[in-house]
């Protein structure tokens, strides 16, 4: 006979921690199931991720490149809600994993003494650290050197000795039942990772940070750096932030451009390198972005080319920029014939979103950023397309929680896609949903008449309307995505440009290939798929029907 686990409060998250031999995915997976949460085991996934085994890992990174792993799969993990996640024994050596389980659930530590863990482990040859010639001391070392860490972070010490697990659960149960939970309105700072070996750098998400100026200053070694803005966000946070940096002792210079994106331009690039030459900048000396996509785009260019690469750092102040262009490391400048079609991969060292400042975005623009968010949901996140269904009026209403979980999900997924993909030779190309359509409209109609997010919302219906017309999604699949986009306030039908010239500018987007054009479509609503073979009378009718 089993006792079913009935919590009267029952935590978001559930992070099992412990040495090798605890239990935590046995617990783990019980626990989950008595919960209705989702079980999840750090090793495994890395696993899954990876292709390879943990032992593999530790072969050929050794343990410093799979703590990398370790850290980077933790964190995009508890940023998610409803999980039981068992942690790798060596997790906590990481003070970045111990804050994070702290913020983002409630941290159990699963103890048992290094008799019974031996016990355990020792028939196991999927250890690497036990792979010595006394793998007996090696455990006892190991332990010493993790139970004190154990019990900083954890919320709940349960010691799992010889008892059944049945009668562990129900202890466990007790013990959760009399914990409060967690402050859930996530008004505290959350760091997510984009994981690129070296070049891998986090994502400050929360309220307030601008004035984290520490946050900033391990990236600003020499004490001085260049702020890149424009007309708009200066006048709001540029003062601010300088003021914060200088307190610091840091030399703080400023570049102020018109706001628009016809700015995004080749002669505003120049603008920055004729400040960066004048002042003698050095090779040291970061550049930060402070705006929108522009601010980001051609600031990260003109870093990746002066002096062949200075750091950059980015504060995304418009909410499309926090969830989409600030993260991924494209930068670029627009020309005549093409949006974005002149650039760079090159990523920053950190990015600073901070929710504080969309107080001051116009709604439009708010709007604007909310299409990049839907993207992530119709692209690879279904969970996450159904929450926005019913958080929508939350996110228009700026609502502090709604918005930062928003921000941290999309966030979230473009980290996952960047890690595997970083120069969109595969996945990261899904990341352009609706955009061959959009840029086509951004260009025909001229930059900066229509937005960047209002663009990408229409080009997302003509793109949801061909996977119809392909036989990959119902006419209430479509159905539901025009509604979503109406709920935002976006626009779901594209200017009349006319067949032709919709062909012609479409023609000129980076995902042509063989003279074909290539578009990203979806097979079904949370899985996106890059295609090229359009029938040209399928195409001509989407553009038809969705334009006016």
């Amino acid at each position: 006979m089993t006792t079913k686990i009935a919590l009267k409060h029952t935590p978001g998250n559930i992070i099992l921690i412990g040495m090798m031999g605890a239990g935590k995915t046995t617990v783990g997976k019980l626990l989950a199931k008595h919960l209705g949460k989702t079980f999840i085991d750090s090793d495994e996934e890395i696993q899954r991720r990876t292709g390879v085994t943990i032992p593999h890992i530790f072969d050929v990174e050794g343990e410093a490149g799979f703590r990398m792993r370790e850290t980077g799969v933790i964190q995009e993990l508890l940023m998610r809600d409803g999980i039981v996640l068992a942690t790798g024994g060596g997790a906590v050596l990481n003070p970045q994993n111990r804050t994070t389980m702290k913020q983002n659930g409630i941290v159990v530590y699963l103890k048992s003494n290094v008799h019974d863990l031996w016990q355990r482990t020792r028939h196991d040859h999927n250890r690497p650290l036990l792979q010595t010639e006394n793998p007996r001391a090696r455990l006892q070392e190991l332990h010493d050197q993790r139970d004190p860490l154990y019990m900083e972070t954890a919320d709940l010490i349960v010691n799992t000795g010889k008892q059944s697990v049945q009668i562990l659960l129900e202890k466990l149960q007790h013990q959760l039942e009399d914990i409060k939970p967690k402050n859930t309105t996530m008004d505290s700072m959350q760091t997510l990772n984009v994981g690129l070996a070296e070049r891998s750098y986090p994502i400050h998400i929360g309220s307030g940070l601008l004035e984290r100026i520490d946050l900033l200053l391990p990236h600003i070694p020499r004490k001085r750096t260049v702020i890149v803005s424009n007309t708009t966000v200066a006048p709001l946070y540029l003062q601010r932030l300088s003021d914060g940096l200088m307190a610091n002792g840091v030399q703080v210079q400023s570049v102020i451009l018109p706001d628009g994106e016809q700015y995004k331009s080749g002669e505003s690039l120049n603008t920055i390198y004729d400040a960066l030459l004048t002042a003698r900048s050095e090779r040291s000396t970061p550049l930060i972005a402070l705006g929108g996509g522009v601010i980001g785009d051609i600031t990260g260019y003109a870093a990746a080319t002066y002096l062949r690469g200075v750091p950059f750092i980015q504060i995304p102040t418009t909410l499309l920029s926090q969830v989409d262009s600030s993260v991924g490391g494209k930068t670029g400048i627009n020309h005549p014939l093409g949006k974005n079609m002149i650039g760079a991969f090159y990523q920053p060292r950190v990015v600073l979103a901070d929710t504080t400042v969309l107080d001051t975005l116009p709604d439009k623009e708010l709007r604007a950023g909310i299409a990049e968010v839907i993207k992530y949901g119709l692209i690879r996140d279904l969970p996450f397309l159904e929450w926005l269904e019913a958080n929508m009026s939350k996110l228009l209403a700026r609502d502090t929680e709604a918005l930062q979980y928003a921000i941290a999900r999309s966030c979230q997924n473009k980290a996952e896609v960047v890690g595997s993909d970083e120069r969109e030779s595969g996945e990261r190309a899904l990341l352009n949903l609706g955009h061959t359509f959009g840029h086509a409209i951004e260009n025909g109609m001229g930059y900066g008449v229509w937005l960047h997010g209002e663009a990408v919302a229409a080009g997302t219906i003509m793109a949801a309307d061909l996977s119809q017309r392909l036989g990959w999604l119902s006419a209430q699949d479509v159905a539901r995505v025009r509604k979503l986009f109406e709920q935002s306030g976006l626009p779901v039908i594209s200017p009349k440009l006319g067949t032709g010239k919709y062909l012609v500018l479409m023609g000129l987007d980076k995902k042509v290939a063989d003279g074909k054009i290539r578009f990203v479509l979806l097979k079904s609503l949370g899985q996106a798929v890059m295609t090229g073979d359009v029938p040209q009378a399928l195409l001509e009718q989407t553009l038809e029907a969705c334009s006016a």
